[in-house]
């Protein structure tokens, strides 16, 4: 597989990761980076993800040869839950042979793949393997979004900690301003109090501000 997989995942549940990850595949895809978004695990549905409809919506593409092929969403479960417990009431286990197939072969045919995790760093997809010990497992650099809401400064600083200590490699800090929070004094710090995060001990990690943009 060619080195071209960047994972994403968020300080939390309900982060916009998803929203973020429509809207860096677009970008990328405008800048003549072809680009693919896939869901590692989608929980809360029967057979189509939501996550890679709304990826699609954003990026203007309509739906791809790939979503037909079931490529990018490998591995969906009924119940909106953590993929632990989703695959177990589901009564089958996650297949991770599978999902690796996939994402090597979206791999092969675009320059570049963003595979969006569900909820943050630390959660369990089975009782044995954190989201963070998978990526870590891959090597896979990282694409993380945080906000501007109250308290996302904390779970940032204790994501990239964790992540370090693992050895990930954080490729683009997502800065979202989806959904729009009310707080604009807050919001204006964070993104301050994140690019000077950003210059003193990251000095190599891309900024992307993601706009909001009401539909």
């Amino acid at each position: 597989m060619k080195d071209n997989v960047y994972f994403v995942s968020g300080i939390d549940t309900n982060i916009g990761k998803s929203y973020a990850t429509g809207y860096l595949a677009r970008k990328w895809n405008e800048a003549g980076i072809r680009t693919i978004t896939q869901k590692l695990v989608q929980t809360g549905n029967e057979d189509v993800s939501e996550d890679i409809a709304l990826h699609r919506r954003l990026m203007g593409t309509g739906w791809l040869p790939e979503d037909d092929e079931r490529l990018t969403m490998p591995e969906i479960f009924s119940y909106p839950c953590s993929p632990h417990l989703a695959a177990e009431i589901d009564r089958r286990p996650i297949d991770f042979d599978k999902i690796e197939r996939a994402t090597q072969t979206l791999s092969g045919r675009y320059d570049a793949v963003l595979l969006e995790g569900a909820g943050g760093l630390m959660v369990p997809l089975t009782r044995d393997l954190l989201t963070i010990d998978y990526i870590a497992r891959h090597h896979y650099p990282l694409v993380f979004v945080t906000s501007g809401r109250l308290g996302s400064i904390n779970h940032l600083l204790l994501s990239l900690e964790a992540a370090d200590r693992r050895g990930i490699r954080l490729h683009t800090l997502v800065y979202n301003l989806f959904p729009e929070e009310d707080d604009a004094l807050i919001r204006q710090d964070t993104e301050e109090y994140i690019r000077h995060l950003l210059k003193e001990k990251y000095p190599e990690v891309r900024l992307e501000v993601v706009p909001y943009i009401p539909e």
